[in-house]
């Protein structure tokens, strides 16, 4: 139980902490030259529309399986 905690838990903490990260990277004016040092770790448009697939996908399973 311990091990699976600390799998969540880890998986928590890199989540957040590369959404911090990015948002830092982010918040200054990255233009030309700097915009290519000041890359940020994930492509968050991508990951909303997968989220938003995602939770798409599990409501119309949801319906379809509570329907029977």
């Amino acid at each position: 139980m311990q091990t699976f905690f600390g799998m969540i838990l880890g998986a928590l903490l890199l989540g957040c902490g590369v959404y911090v990260y990015d948002s830092m990277q982010t918040s200054s004016v990255a233009n030309g030259e700097v915009a290519a040092a000041n890359r940020t770790i994930v492509n968050w448009d991508v990951a909303k529309a997968d989220w938003n697939a995602l939770q798409d996908r599990a409501h119309k399973d949801w319906v379809r399986i509570s329907s029977k």
